[in-house]
């Protein structure tokens, strides 16, 4: 006996009354069989809904050689009536999306030729593959009519027309389709063949937002939130920029340019601090006593560039190793070493073990990371390389 599609007959059921015909054992948990349900399971790019069946927890739902497999986690007495109870929140969400995606797809089908030929339905947006690429003004323009698909509140129809109707008609579908063939249609924008649950009417959907895209195998994939969805986005995105407002003292819709003014000002700065970087190191180097032997130096002032031309500078001021470490004994240092003397790439190996580190170069200068205290580091420097 097959279990009646209650989803088909309506798509808002969300609660119904049921008889477990037959309850089996499955690596994923008792699998329930029913006469009847309003479960949607997994299809056409849509997840399962999940729910109750009496008390016992709906946690997945397949179709599978014809019948309807719930995954609970409990058995059921096969014979007895439960009350099916969906996550309907979920499953209007879900239907916002789907519908929505309809609507965006079938526009882009019509106005430029687009297949989809990809789907998939995450918990925050969903995203859908085109064969072709769009322009940034096509993407909005698909968009702009979409939501005003959605204010005409255009019926969405659902049907199983018989073979030598389907035969005429012209549809969307992934699939070279021939028998129980479900087509969804929404007038003057799309007709396509798919077995999950949709909206009534367009204006359930609510806005449809396309979030983000980008040029996937030769055509472009976007991310698109539809309804609920696309108001929890907005709700993020809106305390975003309040937060970026707030903290540089900007109106919320010049929080872009705020940024931009930041950003330049943050360069300046930089190329700023890069140049007084360097003039220390001069200075620090010029005020170190020619040494016969190695010159250790622990510095947090300076950056990598200013760094490196110190090791170079004090490279002169010493017959050993001239080497700077940059860091602390909790989190560890970096390191730049430069020898005229010494063949820094042949004794790497061994300077990194006297040091707990890792790292090696060119023989007049190699640099890496280092494990061992300052102590450690510096009363290792004072042994002669030569």
């Amino acid at each position: 006996m097959q279990t009646e599609k209650l989803y088909y007959r309506d798509s808002h059921m969300f609660e119904f009354t049921a008889r477990v015909l037959e309850c089996r054992e499955s690596p994923k948990g008792p699998a329930i069989i029913l006469d009847r349900t309003a479960f949607f399971p997994e299809g056409g790019g849509q997840p399962a809904d999940t729910g109750s069946l009496g008390v016992a927890k709906v946690l997945d739902v397949q179709e599978k050689a014809g019948e309807i497999l719930h995954y609970c986690d409990r058995p059921l007495k096969p014979g007895e009536t439960v009350e099916g109870r969906l996550d309907a929140e979920q499953r209007l969400t879900r239907m916002q999306n789907h519908s929505g995606e309809h609507v965006v797809s079938g526009l882009a089908h019509k106005l430029y030729g687009c297949e989809n030929v990809g789907f998939h339905m995450g918990e925050d947006f969903v995203t859908i593959d085109f064969d072709r690429e769009l322009s940034r003004e096509q993407l909005l323009e698909i968009e702009t009519l979409a939501n005003r698909a959605v204010r005409e509140d255009l019926p969405v129809l659902c049907s199983f027309p018989e073979p030598e109707e389907l035969k005429s008609l012209e549809y969307r579908s992934k699939l070279e389709l021939t028998e129980n063939v479900r087509i969804v249609e929404i007038p003057a924008t799309d007709r396509c063949a798919c077995c999950a649950p949709h909206v009534k009417h367009t204006g359930e959907i609510g806005l449809i937002k396309v979030l983000d895209w980008e040029r996937h195998r030769g055509g472009v994939r976007l991310n698109l939130a539809c309804g609920m969805l696309a108001l929890k986005d907005y709700r993020t995105k809106q305390e975003n920029i309040s937060a970026i407002s707030q903290a540089l003292s900007a109106k919320r819709h010049e929080t872009a340019a705020a940024v931009e003014r930041l950003l330049r000002e943050q360069q300046r700065s930089k190329e700023r601090i890069a140049a007084l970087s360097l003039e220390l190191a001069g200075h620090m180097a010029a005020a170190r006593e020619y040494t016969e032997g190695n010159i250790c130096i622990f510095d947090n002032v300076l950056d990598e560039v200013a760094l490196r031309e110190l090791v170079n500078l004090l490279m002169e001021k010493c017959q050993g190793i001239a080497a700077a470490f940059s860091g602390d004994d909790e989190r560890g240092y970096r390191y730049i070493m430069g020898s005229r003397n010494v063949d820094l790439k042949a004794r790497a190996k061994e300077l990194n073990a006297l040091i707990e580190g890792r790292g090696g170069g060119k023989p007049r200068m190699i640099q890496g990371s280092a494990c061992a205290s300052a102590r450690t580091i510096a009363s290792a420097l004072e042994k002669d390389f030569r």
